[in-house]
């Protein structure tokens, strides 16, 4: 091979991994501008598959007009000259999704969330996923490898989600009024804002059954109420202040816990650790009195 050859290949590979290079920011603005591939073609002026292709490295040396029209309709901006002397732009952060690929090896759409899928409920089009609970063998349809969705209500929600569930904090409350026998530990957004709180409190075993047997624990906790906020539901901030006050007593050497509840908080502490007794009622209510129609 000679020398002029080598030359050429070098400078291939630079086109090459510059194309690549210029496609991850492309794809990094369209998710940072919130626009498919189509809505920035069409704010641009340039025809879609061009910057498919761009996108992809298959258009090894675009034109630079073209990528000056893709950049500034993505909200960038484009800076020539040596790099001391080129502006200091914020380079925006990529798509974290950008090495997965679908079935046929191609890219998710960058301005979308994509999550890959292990069972039904990580899929939306599983609409029976909440319904059933049925074997694989017996799933109506094949799950994906990963899914994503294309609603944007829907995806901006999911986007909270996240915010919140990495900067919500789970605390214990201490101080005030509270007796020492009471613990209460709060849920919180970096602002204070409260959006959920769990209560609950020490007692002695052998008052509570009437009977006292060698091993019998001194304290126990029962766990009055967990309260979350109805936007902040499905967060996983309920198992959160569940799982708080469990380590926290297990510190204090109380090893048992009990509660009475109904409904989903049945579910959220059988997925804690807590067990059904069957000898022991799940919930009691009184409801005042129904007023007469008329």
């Amino acid at each position: 091979m000679t020398e002029a050859t080598d030359r050429t290949d070098a400078a291939g590979a630079e086109d090459a991994a510059g194309a690549a290079d210029l496609g991850g920011v492309l794809r990094a603005l369209r998710r940072q501008a919130d626009l498919s591939q189509r809505e920035l073609a069409e704010r641009a002026g340039v025809p879609q598959p061009t910057l498919a292709r761009i996108e992809s490295g298959r258009a090894v040396d675009p034109r630079f007009r073209t990528v000056e029209r893709l950049v500034r309709a993505a909200g960038g901006k484009v800076g020539i000259g040596v790099p001391e002397a080129a502006p200091t732009n914020p380079t925006p952060a990529p798509v974290p999704h950008d090495d997965m690929r679908d079935q046929a090896g191609r890219r998710y759409p960058a301005h979308l969330d994509v999550w890959p899928v292990h069972e039904p409920r990580d899929w939306p089009g599983a609409w029976w996923a909440e319904w059933h609970r049925l074997p694989p063998e017996r799933y109506p349809l094949p799950l994906p490898p990963a899914a994503y969705e294309l609603n944007r209500r829907y995806r901006d929600n999911r986007r909270w989600g996240a915010e919140v569930r990495r900067t919500a904090q789970v605390r214990r409350f201490t101080g005030g009024d509270l007796p020492d026998t009471c613990w209460r530990f709060v849920a919180e957004l970096p602002d204070g804002a409260l959006v959920g709180e769990l209560r609950a409190h020490e007692r002695s075993p052998h008052l509570e059954y009437g009977e006292w047997y060698p091993g019998m624990p001194e304290r126990e906790m029962v766990v009055d109420g967990v309260l979350v906020a109805a936007r902040y539901r499905r967060l996983g901030l309920g198992r959160r202040l569940v799982t708080a006050l469990i380590t926290e007593m297990r510190a204090a050497g109380i090893g048992g816990a009990a509660a009475i509840a109904e409904g989903f908080g049945i579910e959220l502490l059988l997925a804690c650790g807590f067990e059904i007794e069957a000898s022991r009622p799940a919930a009691l209510r009184l409801s005042p009195p129904r007023r007469p129609y008329g």
